[in-house]
This record gives C-alpha cells, sequence and structure tokens, in this order.
C-alpha cells in the first residue's frame, strides 16, 4: 500500500514537472538541449505508469522488465546528452548580459558626453557672450571717471565699477567649473591640483593634493568622470561633513589607476546609503559615472571616523 502511493504521487510529481519543461520549450526557442530534457522527464512518467500497471497487476513479465530497464537508459542518455548541450543556453545569457551591460554603458557615455556638451556650450556662451558685454560696459564706466566731480555720484561709480568686476570674474569661475580648460588643455592632475588651491584660499578646509601624474593623461571621458567626482566629494566633505582637513592621492599604476579620498569629517552610517540623504550627496550619481568608463567607486564612512573613498579605473 505503502509503495502504490509513492508511485501515484511520483507519478502525479513527473507529470506536472514535464508539462512545465514542455511549456518552456517555446521559450527556448526550440533548443536541442531543453527539449530532451523536457523528454526526459515525460518518460520517467511514462516508466512510473508502467510500474504502476505492473504493481497492479502482480509479478512484473521479463518483457515488462526489458521496457523498464531500457527506457531507464534511453532516460539517462538523453539527460546527459540534454545536460551537455544545455551548456549553449547558459553561454546565451551570458552573452546577453555581457550586451546588455555593454549597451547600458553606451546609453550612460552617451548622456554623461551630451551633459558636458551642454555644459561646455553653456560656459563658451557666458564667456564669449556675456562677458565681452560686461567689459565694455566696464570700458564705458571707465570713460566717466574724468567727468565726475560729485563725490556721491563718484562712490556710485566706483561701487558699480566693483560690481562689474564682481560679475565678470563670478563668470569667469562659473565658465571654468562648468567645464574646466585645465582639464582640457593640462590634464587631470592639473586640474584637480587648480580646484584644490581655489578651495585651500578660501580657508574652509585644508586639502592636501598628491599624484605621481604630473604629464600623464588619460581617455578624455575618464578624466572628465574622475574630477567631476573629486569635485563632488570635496563638496560633500564640506556641506555634510564638517572636515577640517582632507587627503586626495591621484596615482597611476602598470595598468589602473587610482584616487583614494579621505575626510576627517563626522562621516555617516553605510545603511543609510539608499535613503535619500545619499541622492542628496551625489554618491549614486558619482558610482555611475565611473562604471560607464569601466570603473569601480567603494566608499566607506563611520561616524566620528570620516569617509573615505576610492576610485579604480584601467587605463
Amino acid at each position: 500500500m505503502v509503495r502504490l502511493v509513492a508511485l501515484i504521487i511520483s507519478i502525479v510529481l513527473q507529470i506536472i514537472a514535464a508539462s512545465f519543461a514542455l511549456g518552456f520549450i517555446k521559450l527556448t526557442r526550440y533548443r536541442l538541449s531543453w527539449i530532451l530534457l523536457s523528454l526526459s522527464f515525460a518518460f520517467m512518467a511514462v516508466r512510473k505508469i508502467i510500474q504502476l500497471i505492473e504493481f497492479l497487476k502482480g509479478p512484473p513479465s521479463y518483457t515488462w522488465q526489458m521496457i523498464d530497464e531500457w527506457l531507464g537508459v534511453l532516460i539517462s542518455f538523453m539527460i546527459i546528452v540534454g545536460v551537455i548541450l544545455i551548456r549553449e543556453i547558459f553561454y546565451s545569457l551570458k552573452r546577453a548580459e555581457i550586451d546588455r551591460v555593454r549597451t547600458e554603458r553606451k546609453v550612460l557615455n552617451a548622456i554623461i558626453n551630451s551633459e558636458e556638451n551642454q555644459k561646455k556650450r553653456f560656459a563658451n556662451d557666458l564667456h564669449d557672450g556675456l562677458g565681452p558685454i560686461l567689459s565694455t560696459v566696464k570700458m564705458s564706466l571707465s570713460t566717466l571717471d574724468d567727468r565726475i566731480s560729485d563725490p556721491s555720484a563718484i562712490v556710485i561709480l566706483n561701487n558699480t565699477n566693483h560690481l562689474v568686476n564682481e560679475a565678470i570674474s563670478t563668470i569667469k569661475d562659473i565658465s571654468n567649473n562648468m567645464s574646466p580648460h585645465v582639464l582640457s588643455n593640462f590634464g587631470l592632475t592639473s586640474a584637480i591640483s587648480t580646484f584644490v588651491i581655489k578651495i585651500n584660499q578660501t580657508g574652509t578646509v585644508e586639502i592636501d593634493f598628491k599624484s605621481n601624474m604630473e604629464n600623464e593623461r588619460l581617455e578624455n571621458d575618464k578624466e572628465v568622470v574622475i574630477y567631476r567626482a573629486v569635485c563632488e566629494l570635496i563638496n560633500n566633505s564640506i556641506r555634510h561633513s564638517g572636515a577640517s582637513r582632507i587627503e586626495i592621492e591621484l596615482n597611476k599604476h602598470e595598468k589602473f589607476v587610482t584616487l583614494q579620498f579621505n575626510d576627517n569629517g563626522r562621516g555617516f552610517e553605510m545603511s543609510t546609503l539608499s535613503s535619500e540623504d545619499s541622492k542628496g550627496m551625489g554618491l549614486s550619481n558619482i558610482e555611475t559615472r565611473v562604471k560607464t568608463v569601466g570603473g569601480v567607486f567603494i566608499i566607506e564612512s563611520t561616524p566620528g571616523k570620516g569617509t573615505s573613498a576610492l576610485i579604480k579605473v584601467t587605463e
């Protein structure tokens, strides 16, 4: 009785398995490997049905025993061949995943390049369009110096001159921040060094920058991504961590380039990286940009012990 129940349960389960397997044949585009495995499930169910019939009839005959044994051989052969051939499906899935990653990377690269081109165009429009206008205004104001004798008017003129100078300086800073000419003309090391010098002059934070890449150049995309990441990390330290000191090292190794960033700020819980706070810090944006150039971005932080970040890209 126990064997009868076991046979019935086994038949039901194998029929269900065969039904599902046969149903997936179309999804696998009728690959031989999956057809063989599906048929092996079906034959296993048939074999169990034969065993059930023999069990109900009594002692099995020699003929039915031979049929049962050869069905077992056939099933084993089909499973072996199916398992050997099914590697093609896994290889196809792997190739599809590689193609998906490449396509995603190309799309992200296109988006980033589009953003950089827009920034560059806007920076040029500011510098070449509004800059000359303000310079002309400044020249016009300077011609009034000898023509105004009223003290109050002279004060107003001087204030206006000062405001125009501030506007010209601000336009230059905005234009340079949006599309740093130092980066395109002299490379990553010079661009980061120039940015660090400007930050140090404000006295907000002390930044120590070291590099062994004085005259080394990378691909333009990689230089832009690393430079933007450094600027974002420094701004995060100033705005969110309250750090008083930042250490940055940009080093070239045999086959890759690394940028190590450390600050002595208040740090944060790593569990908050999925929250809105991390989005405000732009960390996911950094990670996305670094991935588009085939790089790795790792960040670690502990409350009260500062934050460290590592960017690694191949040359």
